[in-house]
């Protein structure tokens, strides 16, 4: 697929109206570990370039760099320390500059302790594993933010239910026995995450 322009750093997805699919660039602004892509670091959006790219691309929505991270290790921390806040300047700028503009936030999940808990506890090794805390995440979804990725929250849902089952039962083969339980606690995830965090349930 070719595009008019280049997107600015920053910018690096966004959703065309031209097709029925999610064109995204690679991944070189956003920091963070997905699928085995990697960046090492990240680069915020420049607020003066989000008008024009607009118009040179007839996109329809856009995701914005404002201090999110790919996967469950998006920040390095010393212990007792807070993950660096999101830089809500930046979007609170975007929206005046696009009013009514659809925005997303990509890795923005909240690596939820309890899930990073029950896997180290059962043998897993994700000690420094730490995200987006929930109350940011409900301040963006009161504001132009449309859609926030939290694929990382899903993926721990089901590895810390499996983790449990195989400490616990080494011997378990059936795919029923472990998968069945590791479905129920990302739909329990999911549900969790629209009513209280995302504010997205009964939107659709």
């Amino acid at each position: 697929m070719a595009f008019t322009m280049a997107p600015p750093e920053g910018m690096q997805n966004f959703v065309s109206h031209r097709v029925a699919r999610t064109p995204e660039t690679p991944e070189p602004i956003l920091a963070g570990v997905e699928d085995e892509v990697s960046a090492a670091a990240s680069h915020y959006t420049q607020p003066h370039e989000v008008e024009e790219f607009v118009k040179q691309t007839g996109v329809d929505s856009l995701a914005i760099s404002i201090g999110t991270s790919h996967g469950a290790f998006k920040f390095k921390v010393k212990p007792g320390e807070e993950p660096p806040p999101l830089r809500f300047d930046i979007l609170e700028e975007v929206e005046q500059r696009l009013p009514g503009f659809p925005i997303v936030l990509h890795g923005a999940s909240t690596v939820m302790p309890e899930y990073v808990d029950l896997i180290n506890r059962f043998g897993g090794r994700m000690e420094k594993a730490v995200g987006i805390s929930e109350e940011q995440l409900r301040r963006a979804a009161r504001s132009a933010v449309c859609k926030i990725n939290i694929d990382s929250d899903g993926r721990l849902a089901m590895t810390a239910v499996l983790q449990k089952i195989f400490a616990e039962n080494p011997g378990e083969f059936d795919p029923r026995k472990y998968l069945g339980p590791a479905r129920d606690e990302l739909i329990k995830m999911v549900r969790y995450k629209n009513e209280q965090v995302l504010m997205s349930a009964g939107k659709a």
